[in-house]
């Protein structure tokens, strides 16, 4: 796998007073925050997904803005150590918490929060659940003014100007979750996908299997010179980087198939299905059992 291996900034702005947040140009005017495989935890405090922003003549798109709101001003500030021009757009990629707890450091009048039209919803039905468990889980204290819906809702796809740069956002069937969306930057062809793409760290469904694999399989008949996964480093070898991941969905399909098939049960399925991929993956051993108890769930309602 290739890795992009491009100039490091280092922003003097910190999360805490220990932790400076690093920011890497990927491609002209794409930079990215690339997080760590862990839990999220009070240590982290929840900063483990990949986030940045992308840089137009006129104005910036930010996509996703970490995992609590300390990440999501430092970025802020970030941003502004590169460049002076504007934020215009928060985009997020779903709803999960390592993405969208630094909202709070964008809300201003002049940005426009962007997400999938199923976003606003997912937000709703799990706000308070996060709210409550962000103190005992991530030692983040939130309240409902974190929980930042969108107030652009993409149905299909939306394309957004950021002077003389047009971002293509493009709103997912289920597949991560049920609100993913991806962005392309025409200008590089680079597909920002976060999390329907993890490399090094285990893939975890909370959406569709089947979706999922179908999304994969078509988007990899598509050319893209650089792709931004949500964990894991950027790779210019699309879709050979995608394999790894689709690998692993692809064993879960067939292996619960075969159990149901010959009449098993989950608990079964729990213990037997895909181990031959533990040793493949950082996080393996703490997203697994889920990821087999959704896709069974998912697969036996099938026929």
């Amino acid at each position: 796998m290739k890795i992009v291996f491009l100039f490091f900034l280092l922003i003097s702005q910190s999360l805490n007073a220990s932790t400076s947040l690093l920011m890497t140009e990927v491609a002209s005017g794409i930079f990215v925050h690339f997080g760590k495989h862990e839990l999220p935890n009070k240590t982290n405090h929840g900063a483990i997904a990949n986030i940045g922003f992308i840089v137009g003549d006129s104005c910036i798109a930010v996509i996703d803005t970490g995992g609590n709101p300390d990440q999501g001003y430092a970025l802020k500030k970030a941003i502004k150590k590169i460049t002076k021009k504007p934020v215009c757009y928060v985009i997020n990629t779903h709803v999960h918490p390592d993405h969208i707890y630094g909202n709070i450091a964008f809300k201003q009048a002049k940005v426009k929060f962007v997400g999938h039209h199923k976003l606003t919803r997912a937000m709703s039905t799990r706000g308070h659940y996060y709210i409550d468990k962000a103190s005992d889980q991530l030692d983040v204290k939130l309240t409902t003014k974190h929980i930042i819906p969108p107030d652009i809702l993409v149905k299909k796809h939306l394309t957004i100007d950021l002077g003389g740069r047009k971002l293509i956002i493009t709103a997912h069937p289920t597949a991560h979750t049920d609100n993913d969306v991806t962005i392309l930057d025409k200008q590089t062809n680079t597909l920002w996908m976060s999390d329907l793409l993890f490399l090094e760290h285990l893939p975890v469904i909370d959406g569709s299997l089947l979706g999922w694999l179908n999304e994969l399989e078509r988007m990899e008949k598509k050319a893209y010179k650089i792709v931004i996964p949500g964990h894991g480093p950027v790779v210019t070898d699309w879709p050979t980087s995608l394999q790894a991941e689709k690998t692993y969905l692809l064993t879960l399909r067939t292996e619960i198939r075969d159990m149901i098939k010959k009449g098993h049960f989950l608990e079964e399925a729990i213990k037997q299905v895909g181990y031959s991929e533990r040793d493949k993956w950082k996080l393996f051993d703490q997203f697994h059992k889920r990821n087999v108890t959704t896709a069974f769930a998912e697969l036996e309602w099938e026929n």
